[in-house]
């Protein structure tokens, strides 16, 4: 399957595009910078790969959880490439899509997912690799570092397995930290569209796609803290 998958939920802006036997990507950090780096790296993955959107079987992009602003600029360029195209779409996590990363570089079945979300906060997952997949094993939420501390340390005391740390949380927050072993070096700090192929492959095989119009976001928060306008409710 020919796939083109973007991703602005973080600091990180990537793009990556599978032609079924080859894959070509884009990664950059570049805070604040998404808008204007994401169309010429979808650009240069398509010449590389020597292909144009018509050829393409499917879109994806990170849906989320990430930055409001992040998630939203790459909803804002799916929809666009889908309108033009008529393709579908298959929304990622970009959770889901760290634990991929993760387990293709380490011998751990449990992955732990905290990103930074920012206001006390992290988006937090646990996935476990069974044969060859990422099955979530603790819900995506939204919660207090310190809750996410509890979730994993209870799950990891009722099972037998150590696990691989992903996403900024672990640095940003000290009681996720100290759950870290002095050598357990993070290596996935980042979501990365590389490695939503195989996760936005298995949404087209379940029908878990949309089309343009249906294509949303995710951010978890219900509530975000703002400051209202005089006279306004």
């Amino acid at each position: 399957m020919k796939i083109l998958a973007i991703d602005t939920a973080t600091e990180a802006c990537s793009v990556a595009l599978n032609n079924g036997t080859e894959q070509f990507q884009e990664f950059e950090i570049c805070p604040q910078q998404h808008s204007q780096r994401l169309l010429p790296m979808v650009d240069s993955v398509l010449k590389q790969a020597k292909m144009s959107l018509s050829d393409l079987d499917l879109l994806a992009f990170g849906r989320g959880p990430g930055s409001f602003t992040g998630v939203r600029i790459a909803t804002g360029m799916i929809q666009g490439l889908a309108l033009g195209t008529g393709l579908k779409v298959a929304g990622v996590s970009t959770l889901a899509a760290m634990a991929v990363e993760a387990a293709s570089i380490s011998q751990n079945t449990l992955i732990a997912c905290a990103t930074d979300a920012r206001m006390g906060e992290v988006y937090f997952a646990v996935y476990q690799v069974k044969e060859g997949s990422c099955q979530q094993v603790i819900e995506e939420q939204v919660c207090p570092p310190d809750v996410a501390a509890r979730l994993l340390t209870d799950y990891v005391n009722q099972h037998p397995y150590t696990f691989v740390p992903a996403g900024t949380g672990w640095q940003a927050y000290e009681v996720l930290g100290a759950l870290l072993p002095s050598d357990n070096e993070i290596t996935v700090l980042y979501p990365n569209a590389a490695f939503m192929m195989d996760l936005a492959s298995s949404l087209y095989a379940s029908g878990e796609v949309k089309v343009a119009a249906e294509v949303a976001p995710v951010y978890l928060r219900d509530k975000v803290t703002w400051k209202k306008l005089p006279g306004r409710e």
